[in-house]
């Protein structure tokens, strides 16, 4: 038995906000682009769509925040890649960055898709960018139908 979605992906009016970020970006372009795409493809209007870019990874958990905050989307998306250099650096960023996308998405109540790649190398990075952005959408859409699934058969508490 393979594992099903509750519900079929439709986003046909949600509203989204999807952070970009800049550091690497053509590898982050190609996130946005396999986002875009499964956005589309749930039938979630472009106009219901708010994009923003941000400097690099660890930035990303404010924008999500400003956005959550103002209770105006239905679920967002965090687009970034890491890739891992010769310092430690990519442990503080990889975990800082995931550990505040967590913390918005829990904190604010707020369905999140992570697509912040975390590599190794550039070509990791680049072999999966546009469809770690698909999967991030559709993890994004699929949890903020999940909420709304369960506000409506259990409450809100």
């Amino acid at each position: 038995m393979a594992l099903q979605p509750l519900m079929k992906l439709r986003g046909a009016g949600l509203r989204i906000g999807v952070v970009t970020a800049r550091f690497n970006a053509p590898v982050c372009e190609k996130l946005l682009a396999g986002a875009r795409k499964a956005l589309a493809e749930m039938g979630v209007d472009a106009n219901d769509v708010a994009e923003v870019t941000v400097p690099g990874a660890l930035e990303i958990p404010l924008a999500l925040q400003a956005f959550a905050a103002t209770e105006q989307f239905d679920a967002l998306v965090a687009l970034g890649c890491v890739i891992k250099g010769d310092t430690y650096h990519f442990e503080v960023v990889c975990n800082e960055s995931a550990a505040g996308i967590t913390r918005v998405g829990l904190d604010l109540d707020v369905a999140i898709g992570n697509g912040v790649l975390t590599t190794y190398t550039d070509e990791q990075a680049e072999s999966r960018a546009e469809q770690k952005g698909y999967e991030a959408a559709q993890a994004a859409v699929e949890m903020a139908l999940l909420q709304e699934w369960t506000h409506s058969n259990f409450g809100e508490n």
